[in-house]
C-alpha cells in the first residue's frame, strides 16, 4: 500500500501526524508530509488508514501497491 498527500488540498490541520507519527510528519509550514517514500510496511498501514480517515480535507489517498508492498 502507498500513501500520498495532495498538497493543494492539505491545509495543515495536523490530525494525520498526531494520529500516526510513524507515517506522517509536518513540514516547516505545518502541512502534512509522508515520512518515507515507497510502499508502507505492514506495521504502518493501520496508521496510514487512521491518518487518511481523520483528514477533514480528504487530502490523503491510499492506493494498493502493484508490486505487492
Amino acid at each position: 500500500m502507498r500513501v500520498a498527500i495532495d498538497h493543494e488540498l492539505c491545509v495543515g490541520h495536523g490530525l494525520c501526524y498526531m494520529l500516526a507519527p510513524d507515517v506522517f510528519r509536518d513540514d516547516d509550514e505545518g502541512y502534512g508530509q509522508v515520512v518515507a517514500d515507497g510502499p508502507l510496511t505492514a506495521g504502518r498501514v493501520e496508521g496510514a488508514r487512521r491518518g487518511a480517515g481523520s483528514c477533514p480535507e480528504r487530502a490523503i489517498t491510499l492506493t494498493a501497491d502493484p508490486t505487492g508492498g
